[in-house]
């Protein structure tokens, strides 16, 4: 069975970084994509950013140039690296993975368990 475990949220002053990290646990043959989401109070999860197998990326224009997401094959890890925090960047932070591939075939929309971020003005 697959898991994604979460880590590295926390509080910090606005302009200040935070880097978080979702691991996969379990017997892994290949992810493809690995996707950041986030949930602010009273708001619809969105996609914060993507990395795909060849390491290309996509990011909310709501982040661009102050979020980094990367990935450690190796490790089935994926970061986001958050930079020139923002209160309004204050949410749940999620990862996912699209398709994983393990012993029990392919397993589809996996989710970690969030992680919060709260970012002080």
């Amino acid at each position: 069975q697959v898991q994604l475990v979460e880590s590295g949220g926390g509080l910090v002053q606005a302009g200040g970084s935070l880097r978080l990290s979702c691991a996969a646990s379990g017997i892994i043959f290949s992810i493809n994509a690995m996707e950041w989401y986030r949930q602010a109070p009273g708001k619809q999860r969105e996609l914060v950013a993507t990395i795909s197998s060849d390491g290309s990326t996509i990011y909310a224009d709501s982040v661009k140039g102050r979020f980094s997401i990367s990935r450690d094959n190796a490790k089935n890890t994926q970061y986001l690296q958050m930079n020139s925090l923002k209160p309004e960047d204050r949410a749940v932070y999620y990862c996912r993975v699209p398709t994983v591939l393990t012993t029990s075939g392919w397993r589809r929309d996996v989710w970690g368990q969030g992680t919060q971020v709260t970012v002080s003005s």
